[in-house]
This record gives C-alpha cells, sequence and structure tokens, in this order.
C-alpha cells in the first residue's frame, strides 16, 4: 500500500526531479553561464553591430533599437532554453538514467515534468539576467510594472509549453547530439523568419505569409506590446492559444514516449 501511494503522488515526485536538475546548476555553474551566453552574445552583437541599419525599420516610440530587440532576445532565449530540456533528457536515455528512475517508485510524468519545470525556472533567472544587461545599454520597459510583469511571465510560459515539444524530440531520438541538430533545424526558421529582429513588412511578401502566423513572431509582439507598448493586433491571445495548444499535443506524446523508452 505505501508504494501504490508513493507511486500515485505524481505533484511531489515533480518537485524532486526538478530540485535535481536545478542543483546542477548550482554545482555546474558554467552550465547556466554557457546557456546565457548565446542569447547575451545576439543581444550585443545585433545592438551595436546591426543596430544602426536596422533600427531605422522598426518606428516604434522610443527610436531605440535596443526596445524592439530586447523583447525578441527574450523570445529566442526561452525557445533555447526548451531546446536543453529535450537534449538533457536524451541524455539521460542514452546514460541509462531513465532506466533508474523506471525502478523507483514514482509518477512517470514526474521525470519530464520536473525537468520542464526546471528549466522554465532557469528561464526566469536568464530572462532577469537579460533584462539587467538590456537595461545597462539603453532598454527600457514603458508600459509600467504590470506589463512588465506579465511579459516575463507569458515568455516562462511561451518556453514551458515549447520545452514538451523539445523533450519529445529528445525522447524520440535517444540522443543529445541528434537532439541538438534536430531542435536546431526547427529553432533557426522559426526564430529568424519570425518579427523576433525586424519588421515582419521589411521581409520578402511570399515570407511574410509564413513570418505573420508562426508563433514566435505572435510572442514577440505580444512581448513587444508589453514592453514598450507597440500594437497588439491580436497577439497575445494567439500566442497563448499556441502555448495551449502545443501542450495539448505535446504533453501527452512525450509521457507516451518516456513511458515506450522506460517499458
Amino acid at each position: 500500500m505505501g508504494t501504490s501511494i508513493l507511486r500515485h503522488n505524481p505533484i511531489r515526485d515533480t518537485g524532486i526531479i526538478a530540485a535535481r536538475s536545478l542543483r546542477r546548476y548550482v554545482r555546474l555553474p558554467q552550465l547556466l553561464a554557457f546557456s546565457l551566453a548565446q542569447p547575451l552574445m545576439i543581444l550585443l552583437v545585433f545592438n551595436y553591430v546591426f543596430g544602426g541599419a536596422l533600427g531605422v525599420t522598426t518606428h516604434i516610440p522610443s527610436g531605440k533599437y535596443i526596445d524592439f530587440l530586447l523583447p525578441g532576445i527574450l523570445v529566442q532565449m526561452v525557445m533555447f532554453g526548451g531546446v536543453q530540456t529535450g537534449i538533457g533528457l536524451a541524455g539521460d536515455m542514452s546514460k541509462g538514467i531513465i532506466d533508474r528512475f523506471r525502478s523507483l517508485p514514482m509518477s512517470r510524468l514526474a521525470v519530464i515534468g520536473g525537468r520542464t519545470l526546471s528549466d522554465a525556472v532557469r528561464n526566469v533567472v536568464a530572462i532577469l539576467i537579460t533584462l539587467l544587461l538590456g537595461y545597462l545599454i539603453g532598454f527600457r520597459f514603458q508600459s509600467g510594472v504590470g506589463d512588465a510583469v506579465a511579459m516575463i511571465g507569458i515568455s516562462v510560459f511561451f518556453g514551458y509549453a515549447l520545452s514538451w515539444a523539445f523533450a519529445s524530440i529528445g525522447m524520440a531520438v535517444k540522443d543529445s547530439e541528434t537532439a541538438q541538430v534536430a531542435s536546431m533545424m526547427l529553432i533557426f526558421p522559426l526564430t529568424f523568419a519570425s518579427a523576433a529582429f525586424v519588421p515582419v513588412q521589411t521581409m520578402p511578401n511570399w515570407l511574410q505569409i509564413f513570418a505573420r502566423n508562426q508563433p514566435v513572431t505572435f510572442m514577440a509582439d505580444a512581448a513587444r506590446h508589453l514592453a514598450i507598448g507597440t500594437p497588439d493586433n491580436g497577439a497575445t491571445w494567439k500566442v497563448l492559444l499556441w502555448c495551449v495548444g502545443i501542450l495539448v499535443v505535446f504533453v501527452p506524446l512525450a509521457i507516451r514516449q518516456y513511458r515506450r523508452a522506460a517499458s
């Protein structure tokens, strides 16, 4: 009976796995540092190298490209955080850690749920560090504290939803290097063919059709609206619908893949 109770406590088990994943960043702080390095470098490069040319296309109230750019960088950052979820799960599978979890009296939801939860916490820390750097180089919120908190919250939720999608990829390929390559093949077109770094209207007409109707653009527009007050045009509710849809599809898919792997 005691074993049955332990086996059916997914909330507690998820918390234990999440704490395990977060402790890795305490023992190996370079993991967090390296995961932050690429987005922060892109922020600096785009702002100081491309900002003079790209800034004239944004038509935002402040006239500063950094105010347009930073919300897009946050979107890219949480997407990279989702990729790390898939890579981590694929690595656990290849190392046999999943087999060890299978032998424990714990919920099967906990392994993936704990990993996605810990990565959501990491995204919060990463966003705050990026905002600090953004403030140092001139970014300013224009819409108040409430909207700033909402922007952080919706960005984390978007990253959390994507982490389940990338978890599914990681469970499918079962190899961390393959998971990274497969994930990047999705990340780059979704990120760069979007409103993350430049307005969609500056793209060729055929590309605009895709760029205007994909989740990264909705997320970037929603974050930008909450950060600096640009028009929303329905982006906030559209990205929330995308997040719910991604979770509806990929949560059961990832759990089913985990059960197959652990059977």
